[in-house]
């Protein structure tokens, strides 16, 4: 054991441990989730940790062979090598402070062990004098928290992409199927069940776009702010050249803030992409719960399409199938939209020139990217996978009174409206009323009720 102290006394540290005593108080005080901080802040923030090294030593400020001990520390924790020593928990009081000084002191006792130190012997590399060196918890974390998530939202985009590739696949594969359409769960009018699919792709593709836009709102960073924003303890050609050492490091187009006040006290940003997180939820939810009620069945329910079989649905009923894939990707959703909820909390209760709620936002924001990609993954394989059930789409069409409405331009309001009473009272088919009281004969009913005719707008109709 080594012995390390703070302004509250003196504790003890296991040797093996390269976390020090202010790591220490925060695994003490906040043993709230029992996970850890999402590993890509924590590379965001080693990253940040880096290209201050390298910034203070390009400015004078930071001797070379310390700045270089740093600089190898960070990129051994870079490579993983150091994973299990980020112990403090995601949620924390005090702005993500704990955090910064569980990777302070990760990066100096690395540091002092190249430097054929023991750990915790400070005055070798100090966690704060040399790896915290021009930098504050409430710049370091808002910027860790913007590189953490763009790194995350590029390839949620790109799943997003992949998704409306799936479905538009299954549009074209579907175009000539023809079924009965549906409004507040009753018999509307005929559509395809291509176009259903292509409905779906379109909300995808919005959401696509809307993600891969989002990118830019994150890319203003605080980094060289400290403190409150107004850069105190941070020398000019610190923070100009800071930024541009980030960027190389990222490989990201990040930008300084121009008042970096701002983007210190107020997380509107984060509730902005959490809101457009939230809306894409929204459509994988509508999504889902389309493909369960169409998928229902086998006997007695839609049974329209039929979903992958993927494991067995009960313990006690046999040959039990669920849409288990559908429904997973709904509990996805209503976890998303409870994580955007807690943001907009977490971001109004800001107070003057701090938001002491970011950790909450940054765990939040990041698990809502983490769930996304994941359940877009298993998402995009169930949608490849969904055939047609086409002669269960033909006899629920023709059982159903849908067709009636494409009847109005040919024979008329008044007469449709005949047929359809006719069918609820006889239990007959539109087609079976419209030949028995001979009101169109067969040719000209299947020119009527087919895909070309019932389903595609703006072609006139004719009289018969």
């Amino acid at each position: 054991m080594r012995k390390e102290h703070d302004i509250l006394g003196e504790a003890f540290i296991d040797d093996d441990a390269y976390y020090g005593i202010n790591t220490l108080r925060a695994v003490q005080n906040f043993n709230i989730t029992g996970r850890p901080v999402h590993p890509e802040l924590i590379k965001a923030m080693v990253t940040i940790k880096k290209a201050a090294a390298l910034t203070n030593n390009y400015v004078g400020l930071l001797d070379k062979r310390i700045a270089d001990a740093i600089i190898a520390a960070c990129d051994e924790i870079l490579s993983g090598k150091f994973d299990d020593q980020f112990v403090v928990d995601c949620m924390q009081g005090g702005a993500g402070t704990s955090t910064n000084m569980n990777v302070n002191e990760v990066v100096a006792n690395r540091a002092i062990e190249i430097l054929k130190g023991k750990k915790g012997d400070y005055s070798i590399v100090h966690p704060i004098d040399h790896v915290n060196m021009s930098q504050s918890t409430n710049d370091v974390f808002p910027t860790a928290v913007r590189i953490a998530a763009i790194k995350l939202l590029l390839p949620v985009s790109e799943l997003f992409a992949d998704l409306q590739s799936a479905l538009q696949e299954k549009e074209e594969e579907f175009s000539s199927v023809l079924k009965v359409g549906r409004t507040e769960l009753q018999d509307a009018v005929p559509v395809t069940l291509g176009q259903e699919f292509g409905a779906w792709a379109q909300a995808i593709a919005r959401d696509r776009w809307r993600l891969y836009k989002a990118e830019e709102r994150l890319r203003q960073v605080n980094i060289g702010g400290t403190a409150v924003g107004t850069g105190i303890n941070a020398e000019k050609k610190y923070i100009f050249n800071m930024i541009e050492k980030l960027r190389e490091l990222t490989g990201l187009g990040l930008a300084r803030a121009e008042y970096m006040m701002d983007p210190t006290q107020n997380c509107d940003v984060f509730v902005e992409v959490s809101g457009l997180l939230k809306a894409a939820a929204v459509n994988l939810l509508k999504i889902s719960n389309d493909l369960r009620l169409l998928s229902s069945g086998p006997r007695a329910g839609i049974g329209e399409i039929k979903l992958q079989s993927v494991q067995a649905g009960s313990s006690i009923m046999p040959g039990k199938v669920n849409p288990v894939i559908p429904e997973a990707v709904g509990e996805i959703a209503f976890q998303i939209m409870g994580n955007d909820l807690a943001i907009t909390l977490a971001a109004q209760a800001g107070q003057l020139e701090l938001n002491a709620f970011l950790p909450l936002i940054a765990k939040n924001l990041l698990e809502m990217l983490d769930l996304l990609r994941n359940g877009l993954k298993i998402f995009i394989k169930c949608i490849k996978n969904i055939h047609a059930d086409r002669e269960k789409c033909k006899n629920n069409l023709e059982r159903s009174l849908a067709v009636a409405t494409a009847l109005t331009r040919y024979i008329g309001y008044e007469r449709a409206s005949k047929v359809v009473m006719k069918c609820l009272n006889t239990g007959m088919t539109v087609k079976d009323v419209l030949l028995k009281e001979k009101i169109l004969d067969e040719k000209n009913i299947d020119k009527i009720i087919n895909p070309s005719v019932m389903t595609r707008p703006g072609i006139p109709g004719k009289k018969y």
